[in-house]
């Protein structure tokens, strides 16, 4: 019986789930006298985020939280996407970014948007000063995603990530590292760690990378060897497409077939033994931004491309992958 088996039969109690998640001692728990939102004595309105606390490897962590507005059809749970935002972003900034809550109200989706410790992911597997565990943030998605399925009700066989900039990298790691946890995965100007941080796909899992061809801040041809930097170190990453490739191959994909759409090229591997795929998505003209999103970037990232809406991209690929 796999993971997500386990955790849709409910055979475990709630403690031994999120232990057998993370592999490790990690506890999960409510801190001590905390509520479960900040709108304790009456329920939120209908579709209006929440932030919420766990309790992980003896650190409080926190996250938005977004709801169906509309109960299941039929006892059906509804689908979880972790959305993690960028290096020096928050939760609330994806989530104005992406605008994911619009769509989501009409898939019936739960969304979680995790906040990262001192804004960032341990994406990659080295060790630094700032993230001596570079696992810690595995272990939270693991425990984040265990609390939402027992809480919520989220659909454990249709559990996705999605993520922008590092959190698009943090998103291909868990890819990488959980196959089996995941439904699929998307990274919005994301790329797979390399170097002494260096993560590899070890399974097959429906993967979809969306790039701006004119990145100025991470290139779509990657960053190997990043200019030292004040404070936490940059991760290096491989090109875009080579991150692609890696899962491809990982998968047992064939050869990909490449099409031209308007403003953007799309390659796409299909995966071996099932009908899933493993897509790349170069958006002409872009920078480092998320397509379609109606938030000015900051200066020096580039432009945001219209001729693309990452978000119903995104989310479109996540329910063909089930």
């Amino acid at each position: 019986m796999d993971l997500r088996t386990r955790l849709l039969r409910g055979a475990v109690p709630a403690l031994a789930l999120a232990l057998a998640l993370t592999g490790c001692s990690t506890t999960t728990e409510r801190p001590a006298g905390s509520s479960v939102s900040p709108t304790a004595d009456r329920a939120p309105a209908a579709g209006t985020p929440t932030r919420e606390e766990l309790r992980v490897d003896g650190r409080t962590r926190t996250y938005l939280l977004h709801r169906p507005t509309t109960p299941p059809v039929d006892g059906t749970r509804p689908p979880l996407v972790i959305a993690f935002h960028g290096r020096g972003g928050t939760a609330p900034e994806l989530r104005e970014q992406s605008r994911l809550d619009r769509d989501a109200k009409a898939r019936g989706m739960v969304i979680a948007y995790p906040e990262g410790l001192d804004k960032a992911w341990a994406a990659g597997t080295q060790a630094t000063p700032q993230r001596p565990d570079p696992d810690l943030d595995v272990r939270f998605t693991e425990a984040l995603i265990a609390e939402l399925v027992r809480d919520q009700r989220a659909d454990p066989e249709r559990v996705y990530v999605t993520g922008f900039s590092m959190g698009g990298s943090m998103a291909l790691r868990m890819a990488a590292d959980r196959p089996d946890l995941l439904a699929g995965a998307a990274a919005v100007s994301g790329e797979l760690p390399t170097g002494a941080a260096e993560v590899r796909p070890t399974g097959t899992v429906p993967v979809m990378i969306v790039y701006g061809t004119d990145d100025p801040v991470r290139p779509i041809d990657g960053l190997p060897s990043p200019s030292p930097v004040a404070g936490e170190p940059v991760t290096p990453t491989r090109s875009a497409r080579s991150s692609a490739e890696l899962f491809a191959k990982a998968g047992g994909a064939g050869a990909p077939t490449t099409r031209a759409e308007r403003g953007y090229d799309r390659t796409v591997w299909r995966l071996g033994g099932s009908a899933g795929t493993v897509q790349f998505l170069a958006v002409h003209d872009a920078g480092h931004t998320w397509p379609g999103s109606t938030i000015t970037p900051p200066k020096g990232f580039g432009r945001t491309s219209r001729a693309l809406d990452a978000t119903s991209t995104v989310l479109d690929f996540f329910a063909e992958s089930h």
